[in-house]
């Protein structure tokens, strides 16, 4: 049973969990990083391991954190495009299929950026408008998303393909990694026919002029049909909320029944409002039992292979966000975590368990928050899943 009154937090880093890297002395990010409050979490709280990717599955942000979330992945993902469409207030129809849909950079005939240079919002829903008028059909429709993070739903073409992410694949040719399975001569066209509708467009043209990366062609990957969840209180018994500016963990809270909190100024990069993440947190425990607060940032970091911006966006997550919210929830059980390591020489994201601490359940010998020393904890190596149920049960 849920303890009366009781409160419980996650505060997830993504990406946070890196390997040992010369440039900083042989230690992590996290160990090299000064984040004297997740450190006070896993000294006076328990440490361990998570397996958040299932064997056999990728190692994607979704899966990932729909494990920390609670849902076994291999029991309930279908994709991460639906998670986005949910998110998006795109409810698909039986048999329709949503895929994610990047704004990318190809230069001298490779996959350079994944990103389009984190193109705008406001940018990228005129180039999503255009696209859409140029290529859709009474089968393919795009929806505009946040910066380059967008989609495409399609009456079941596409369903089976094997569609790999672009953050994947940067600087490897662009025809190489072109979709591949069922449907991949639809699939390849759109994305060759985008740089038709990209090259020369306004919106580029003015990115160029002002040495930015421009959107030269769409990248579509992560598709499926609409998942079915049991809701978050059927499955715990508590109500739960989500903070996150991501479309893909506003989706995961949607599915499972979540309120979904906004937060302004919530970006996912490097300059996103860290102290307001943490206030509204605070603020949502007032009539929810539990709140999950995602930051992006040091994924982005990690992805971008930049060393001195991950540690600058975990130990901006450790003062802002962790400290902000220890100083006012001492009595509430505080798990502090990534959801996966992605490690600055790869540039991408990897399967390897992650360290995570749980404050509230009394102490053992760790005395720092990193991939090192949680190895040592009490708790071992867990399944992702089993986190939540976890924090509730002690």
């Amino acid at each position: 049973m849920v303890e009366c009154g009781m409160k419980y937090i996650i505060l997830l880093g993504d990406g946070m969990a890196d390997v040992p890297l010369p440039k900083l002395g042989g230690k992590t990010p996290l160990e090299h990083a000064n984040i004297p409050n997740m450190d006070y979490i896993a000294k006076h709280g328990r440490c361990g391991l998570a397996q958040t990717v299932p064997p056999g599955m990728p190692a994607g942000s979704d899966i990932a954190n729909m494990s920390v979330l609670g849902y076994a992945p291999e029991k309930y993902y279908t994709g991460r495009g639906p998670l986005e469409a949910a998110s998006m207030g795109v409810t698909l129809a039986e048999g329709e299929i949503a895929f994610r849909c990047n704004l990318i950079t190809v230069a001298d005939g490779a996959i350079a950026d994944y990103s389009a240079g984190h193109i705008t919002s406001e940018e990228a829903s005129i180039l999503i408008a255009s696209i859409d008028e140029t290529l859709s059909s009474d089968r393919i429709h795009f929806h505009a998303g946040i910066s380059y993070r967008h989609l495409i739903v399609t009456g079941g073409i596409g369903a089976s393909a094997v569609c790999t992410p672009p953050h994947d694949v940067l600087g490897e040719p662009m025809e190489s990694q072109m979709p591949e399975g069922e449907d991949c001569e639809v699939l390849s066209d759109l994305i060759r026919r985008s740089a038709a509708v990209l090259d020369g467009h306004r919106v580029n043209e003015e990115r160029i002029r002002v040495g930015k990366n421009p959107a030269t062609h769409i990248w579509l990957w992560g598709q499926g049909g609409a998942p079915s969840f049991p809701s978050f209180e059927e499955m715990f018994g508590i109500t739960g909320s989500m903070i996150s500016a991501v479309d893909l963990l506003k989706g995961l809270a949607i599915y499972a029944g979540m309120d979904v909190i906004e937060v302004p100024g919530a970006t996912g990069y490097l300059d996103t409002n860290y102290a307001g993440k943490a206030d509204y947190a605070v603020k949502a425990l007032d009539d929810h039992d539990f709140v999950y607060v995602h930051v992006e940032a040091p994924d982005e970091a990690g992805h971008a292979g930049d060393v001195e911006a991950k540690v600058q966006a975990i130990e901006d997550f450790d003062e802002k966000v962790v400290g902000r919210v220890l100083d006012r929830c001492s009595d509430s059980v505080i798990m502090v975590l990534p959801d996966h390591p992605t490690p600055i020489p790869l540039r991408t994201h990897t399967a390897d368990p992650v360290p995570f601490a749980i404050c509230g359940h009394g102490a053992n010998s760790v005395s720092a928050f990193d991939e090192r020393s949680a190895a040592a904890g009490s708790y071992g190596v867990r399944i992702g899943s089993d986190l939540v149920r976890m924090m509730i049960e002690g």
